[in-house]
């Protein structure tokens, strides 16, 4: 999403949040595969306004299905295979205001940015990007010197998050090695 014509907002959140991946057209009315990339699948029901692909087209959910390990979907005023074939391999998204957190939850790109501090309040440097790895997410902490923290977003590291000041509180591990080496 290196893509600077992207929409997003002055702040640079994005607009749109990304829920799901279209793969091919299923059957003869006009349905599609769906892979899921959202942790909320329950919002994907009917009558859910989506937006496809890089021009975030409108569309609008007229059934959804369970199917393997993703969805069936079927978009309003599309009612053949072929006219599904038009959204093949393309991003499903979400405008980012209308799919509001549950309480104390955050999406990662809110994250980034937060100045560090370790437990006794001592800066580490600021938040420049989250991994996503198999076991858990991993915060890139840049420090003032350039060097680089790598720190596994656990609740043994991760201590406190202050929102409103900015600022993530954490516990350095033993041993810990920064990846500048």
């Amino acid at each position: 999403m290196a893509d600077t014509k992207k929409p997003g907002s002055p702040t640079g959140e994005p607009l749109y949040l990304s829920v799901g991946f279209l793969r091919r057209p299923h059957g003869v009315r006009g349905e599609i595969i769906m892979d899921l990339h959202t942790d909320f699948p329950e919002r994907m029901k009917k009558g859910r306004r989506l937006f496809v692909g890089e021009d975030y087209k409108p569309v609008t959910l007229t059934s959804v299905r369970p199917y393997k390990t993703g969805m069936l979907v079927k978009f309003e005023n599309i009612d053949t295979p072929e006219e599904a074939g038009m959204f093949r391999n393309q991003w499903v998204y979400v405008l980012a205001k209308d799919v509001p957190l549950p309480e104390g939850q955050h999406y990662k790109h809110e994250l980034l940015g937060l100045r560090v501090v370790d437990e006794d309040g001592k800066p580490l440097g600021e938040l420049v990007e989250i991994l996503e790895t198999g076991a858990n997410d991993v915060y890139v902490v840049a420090g003032d010197s350039g060097k680089e923290i790598l720190l596994p977003a656990i609740p043994s590291v991760i201590l406190d998050l202050d929102f409103e000041r900015g600022i993530l509180k954490v516990h350095l591990l033993d041993g810990l090695i920064d990846s500048s080496g």
